[in-house]
């Protein structure tokens, strides 16, 4: 036994790249304001985004494995080339826009830290995402995955430790319950939809192949999924969380209006004079971890299209990561603060979250596809998450839709009838066509 796990240890990857991403800012901003704003109340919630982040990731492997083949072009095949435009629309618009806020979020805090602009900041981080990805590839991603969310989780994990926790009130938000009012939904959508998310589903059978993985690397499939979305991300989620409901629920503190800044200055009665430069730096690694892996997903998905290398060994793609890398920088040319534009940022990738979720489904029934279809009891698991996916988006669209008043919230609206028609119409095909087959297990 203890040799297995040595033996998968070593080969873990592919799912980490995606913890990273959902261990990232606006996770942390959707924690920070959940534990200020209600206490333990939604402790439960943490924990549930920790499963379903892991289921999501389990029915995108499992589709990667089976098919040994990216997603876009499995898509293509099966369902159409439109179908293939418009999700790779959807990640490339998601994954574009979050790469400039969280381009943002490094420059500011590597500003804060170092007192050099945060513009200046942009440039060079661009130059070394655009060399090392572009030199390193897939590799590089992975290890910078792996060490980041490793130390980002030991940081905030040690902050915890310092903070008063009262485990009797954190025992009472293991019971399910919402809140009272709109925004306790809405804290606790933002929560779940965090671990649950376009960019991390898509990418996973890209890192998957980066790897080599076939069907029979499906033990070392679920060991990745566990220790990254389980354990790394679920400690992440849950250290955080505690951190915030422990110091940072008072009244003294606007939960809706709290900074990382804010939030540090909070911590440093119980933490000590240093609480807000160790938050700083556990923020700035949650950024940078998530800054690598959501670089290489948009030229991941475009290159799949295009039938282009989806590594670097392929120029285009080469040239396709250096070029997210380098427009990135734009980011730190952002105005505001960054952690409103977190919360945008994944609201925005949540829209388009139930298409990439139903377009999973449908391949893992259709027998066409795979050669083992899903089991009733992962069928609903899956229907589940996208339910929450469904509701984590539809809270979002009908705030904005109530309150359209600048090009950007029309665009998200517009954007949002567009995808949720697509996802209803394939919905619709998903009742006709699945059938049932003898249950299987990844």
């Amino acid at each position: 036994m203890i040799e297995t796990i040595r033996g998968y240890g070593s080969r873990l990857g592919p799912t980490w790249l995606a913890g990273a991403i959902a261990a990232g800012p606006a996770t942390m901003a959707s924690l920070l304001t959940a534990g200020a704003g209600y206490g333990y109340a939604l402790l439960w919630v943490v924990i549930l985004s920790a499963l379903l982040g892991a289921l999501g990731q389990y029915l995108a492997a499992r589709l990667g494995l089976f098919t040994e083949r990216g997603i876009v072009s499995t898509v293509e095949t099966h369902l159409g080339e439109a179908w293939a435009w418009v999700l790779v629309i959807d990640v490339v618009l998601a994954a574009g826009l979050a790469q400039l806020v969280i381009m943002k979020t490094v420059a500011d805090v590597s500003a804060v830290l170092t007192g050099v602009d945060a513009r200046v900041w942009g440039v060079l981080w661009g130059l070394v995402l655009a060399i090392g990805l572009a030199g390193g590839g897939y590799r590089i991603a992975e290890v910078g995955a792996k060490l980041l969310v490793s130390l980002v989780v030991v940081t905030f994990l040690a902050t915890a430790v310092l903070v008063p926790i009262d485990p009797g009130a954190a025992a009472s938000g293991l019971v399910p319950r919402i809140p009272e009012g709109l925004d306790g939904a809405l804290v606790a959508a933002g929560v779940l939809g965090g671990a649950v998310h376009v960019t991390l589903l898509v990418m996973q059978s890209y890192t998957m192949r980066a790897r080599g993985w076939t069907r029979a690397d499906r033990g070392v499939a679920r060991f990745d999924i566990g220790s990254s979305m389980l354990l790394a991300f679920g400690g992440y989620s849950l250290a955080i969380f505690l951190v915030a409901a422990s110091v940072l629920h008072t009244p003294a503190i606007d939960a809706a209006a709290i900074t990382a800044i804010g939030a540090g200055q909070a911590l440093e009665p119980a933490v000590g004079t240093y609480a807000t430069w160790l938050f700083l730096l556990g923020l700035l690694g949650a950024a940078v971890s998530t800054l690598g892996g959501n670089t290489v997903v948009p030229p991941y998905a475009l290159a799949d299209k295009l039938g282009w290398g989806q590594s670097v060994e392929d120029g285009r793609f080469r040239a396709l990561v250096v070029c997210v890398a380098l427009a990135s920088s734009m980011g730190a040319f952002l105005e505001g603060s960054f952690f409103p534009l977190l919360v945008l940022v994944l609201a925005f990738g949540l829209v388009g979250t139930p298409f990439a979720i139903v377009v999973i489904l449908l391949l893992l029934n259709d027998p066409g596809v795979v050669d083992e279809p899903l089991s009733l009891s992962a069928n609903l698991a899956g229907f589940a998450l996208l339910g929450v996916a469904l509701v984590t988006a539809g809270t979002f669209i009908r705030e904005q839709a109530a309150a359209v008043t600048d090009p950007l919230s029309a665009f998200v609206v517009l954007f949002a009838a567009g995808i949720g028609l697509a996802t209803a119409l394939l919905l619709v095909r998903f009742v006709r066509t699945t059938r049932r087959s003898v249950p299987a297990e990844i």
